[in-house]
């Protein structure tokens, strides 16, 4: 009776702000909504630049972290900071050498899952050189050195970051590469996440930088829901509407546990 005394056009204000929210409510995730990005060696948070607006399309709070690159214990510390300011659960997400940070600052109470793209999932006291000494790939044959730092050659870009990407964007990926301290790579470990938490990972089946064949292993050794695709080193960037559908799949079903 209320709303009949109304005048007309406050009715019609009122519907639509109810249809608005009843939308904006179907458009809520449901499960974790907070999803935190963590990129990984010879890139930066731009990485996941196709995958964060599908994500936020889909209701998810999304940040994606800008790792400094000069230690893993520095890189867990940026993550940390990220985490800190969720509020909520969060979904960690890791590329690469974000596997290592990933399995290191997961630890943290807020973390309800982990997913792993193309990414390294190390064991307790391992670090990423112990990982890959007996899986050579073309990729690691085209890093260079300078002070200290590691970085990918162009034809290391090229031929084996990101060869499924048009030129315009590897010269992207060129122009934003960020060196990694080469003493990173001997860090070690000490507890790791995916021990105690749900996991999932996606195998890079042409992946020239990590050897797809490792993926797998690690991808079975860690227990994880596991999806393959045929892409290169940088699934996020070449098939990134796969991509967020895994993350989002992920962050829906931890609801249940």
């Amino acid at each position: 009776m209320l709303v009949r005394s109304l005048p007309g056009a406050f009715v019609g204000a009122l519907l639509a702000c109810a249809g608005s929210q009843t939308a904006a409510a179907q458009a809520a995730p449901q499960g974790v909504k907070n999803i935190v990005l963590v990129h990984g060696a010879f890139a930066d948070g731009s990485s996941w630049a196709k995958v964060i607006p599908l994500l936020e399309a889909k209701g998810y709070h999304v940040t994606a972290v800008q790792n400094p690159l000069t230690s893993l214990a520095a890189d867990v510390a940026a993550t940390k900071r990220v985490l800190a300011q969720q509020e909520g659960p969060v979904l960690l997400v890791g590329h690469a050498w974000g596997g290592m940070v990933i399995s290191e600052a997961g630890n943290d109470a807020k973390v309800a899952g982990l997913v792993y793209v193309a990414a390294f999932a190390p064991d307790p006291n391992q670090s990423l050189g112990e990982l890959t000494k007996n899986a050579p790939t073309p990729g690691l044959q085209k890093i260079r050195a300078d002070a200290g730092f590691l970085s990918l050659t162009p034809p290391g870009i090229n031929e084996d970051f990101a060869p499924d990407l048009t030129p315009t964007e590897r010269t992207v990926l060129a122009a934003t590469q960020q060196p990694i301290a080469a003493a990173a790579f001997d860090e070690k470990i000490s507890a790791v996440a995916w021990k105690t938490k749900p996991t999932w990972y996606i195998v890079a089946a042409n992946d020239h930088l990590i050897s797809p064949i490792l993926e797998q292993a690690m991808a079975q050794k860690i227990k994880a829901t596991t999806l393959v695709l045929s892409t290169s080193h940088v699934p996020m960037l070449s098939q990134p509407h796969k991509v967020t559908a895994f993350i989002a799949e992920a962050a829906k079903n931890l609801l249940a546990k």
